[in-house]
């Protein structure tokens, strides 16, 4: 089964080498790698650059943001399954991509998700706290459940069928498209009891204040757009979930 990754990046010259060894690292054999830039300034496509013939495709342009860049990237996938993989994350182990093939394959499902760790932006060995994820019910959507989007594959055909991600979502245009595979066209995904990415804190909707506020305005649109019941209380309890991860 191929498996396709693809990983946007816009300056992020700290990681995205750690990014892209711990994609190299993977065991599962046919893997094709979509690396998009976009118009990096600090020595970030240096870095890309010494690792060319790991990526099966690479483009470094002005975009419109994470969003318009997976799209670009879906858009150029030939895999069966699309995965991605945030320019200052890494897969957890070596076998990840093997694991969720065997899944897809052994389930006949249109998506795979799993655990996500979030470590220390600096001290990825340090751990800060999980993101335990659970088999998928419908219902638990209405009461702020999701899968973690970096821990999410996707069979490409819903790309294709349901569309990607719409950029009139924001930062939340990963949570919209989730509640549009899994909530309103309850797509058949299966949970693999296994920490698949670690992801670094201090991303695109995870930082300050005023990012965490805009999150929240865009995750009430995203809520009321699916016709969720209740998208206040669903709020909450969304962000309410979050405080398990530390336990």
């Amino acid at each position: 089964m191929k498996i396709s990754i693809v990983t946007v990046v816009f300056n992020g010259v700290e990681f995205i080498e750690d990014c892209i060894l711990s994609l190299v690292a993977q065991d599962h054999l046919t893997v094709e790698y979509i690396l998009i830039d976009g118009g990096s300034t600090d020595g970030t496509i240096e870095v890309i650059n010494r690792y060319l013939k790991y990526i099966s495709y690479f483009s470094s342009e002005k975009d419109r943001g994470l969003y318009d860049g997976l799209n670009k990237g879906v858009a150029i996938a030939t895999g069966e399954v699309l995965g991605i993989l945030h320019a200052d994350d890494c897969f957890a182990d070596r076998g990840v991509l093997s694991a969720v093939a065997n899944c897809f394959k052994v389930n006949h499902c249109e998506a795979v998700y799993g655990h996500l760790n979030f470590i220390q932006r600096h001290f990825p060995a340090k751990l800060k706290r999980k993101w335990i994820s659970k088999a998928y019910n419908r219902k638990d959507l209405q009461y702020g459940w999701m899968p973690a989007h970096p821990a999410l594959f996707l069979k490409k055909e819903l790309f294709l069928s349901l569309g990607g991600y719409a950029l009139d979502f924001g930062t939340s245009a990963d949570y919209e498209l989730i509640l549009r595979y899994f909530y309103r066209n309850r797509i058949h995904a299966v949970f693999i009891d296994r920490v698949l990415v670690n992801m670094r804190l201090g991303g695109l909707s995870n930082g300050s204040f005023r990012k965490r506020g805009s999150a929240a305005i865009y995750d009430f649109k995203a809520l009321s757009t699916h016709e969720i019941p209740y998208p206040f209380l669903v709020l909450i309890l969304k962000k309410l979930r979050k405080v398990r991860q530390f336990f």
